[in-house]
């Protein structure tokens, strides 16, 4: 570390000010953002939005995954897309928006989705994985990664007008796999709104942004549910399960 890195320039207090004080960050903690390394994949309705606030709030590295072209359907809630931009590979043009709202950072744009040994690989450079895949395949895909390297996972899901999120450190927490022992089957074009895609987008980029800079309390094993539909809002406790995971290799009894 340059001795530059282990203080804020006159530009980065400016840019971060209104971040920067009691109830939120202090200095030092903005300086663990910058010095920190993201994955976010996908970057669609809920990680365009997490990729957008990680790298507004200063993220060193963000690293954002995402394969395929920008399509009509995706703008309901793809915030980093737009009309111009149909037909354009999602990755590429994400990454290159992303580098226009913070000069301060590095933003990689990997034009796939992770298999098993890339997702491995890339978190084991990174701070944080944050899973905002459509297919609970990507997301079990990422929970092993976590597992395997010991890296923290923010897990964020959509449906309709509904969300969940789940924070694991996973030395300490239910994995996904505890979670969801069996993979269900998938239903490729389910409805989902916007608005509840930004909304749970930008609680897993506040819980990225506590668990990064050790700022206030992270909802460390415990799934957020919210019913948009009918206005609920549930918090619920995750558990081992009562037989062995066949991931972290834990059960209630161990």
């Amino acid at each position: 570390m340059t001795e530059s890195s282990q203080y804020l320039s006159p530009e980065e207090r400016a840019r971060y000010a209104r971040q920067l004080g009691p109830g939120v960050l202090t200095e030092s903690q903005q300086l663990r953002l910058k010095h920190s390394t993201v994955l976010v994949t996908r970057v669609g309705g809920m990680g365009g939005p997490a990729a957008q606030m990680l790298a507004m709030a200063g993220v060193g590295r963000v690293i954002i995954a995402h394969g395929g072209e920008l399509i009509e359907p995706d703008l309901n809630r793809q915030v980093l897309g737009s009309e111009a931009g149909l037909g354009q590979r999602r990755a590429p043009a994400f990454g290159d928006y992303l580098r226009s709202l913070n000069r301060f950072i590095e933003v990689e744009a990997l034009d796939y989705e992770p298999n098993d040994e890339q997702a491995l690989a890339l978190a084991e450079e990174c701070d944080l994985l944050v899973s905002c895949a459509p297919t609970f395949g990507e997301r079990l895909r990422l929970g092993r990664a976590s597992v395997a390297t010991g890296t923290p996972l923010i897990d964020a899901a959509q449906w309709g007008m509904s969300g969940t999120l789940y924070a694991s450190d996973p030395a300490r927490h239910p994995c996904l796999a505890c979670l969801y022992p069996h993979e269900p089957p998938f239903e490729e074009y389910f409805p989902v709104v916007g608005a509840i895609s930004s909304a749970i987008g930008s609680l897993a980029a506040l819980e990225g942004i506590k668990i990064l800079s050790g700022a206030g309390v992270v909802m460390w094993g415990r799934m957020l549910a919210y019913d948009g539909f009918l206005c609920r809002i549930t918090q619920l406790d995750a558990h081992f399960p009562a037989s062995r995971c066949d991931v972290c290799r834990r059960s209630r009894q161990k």
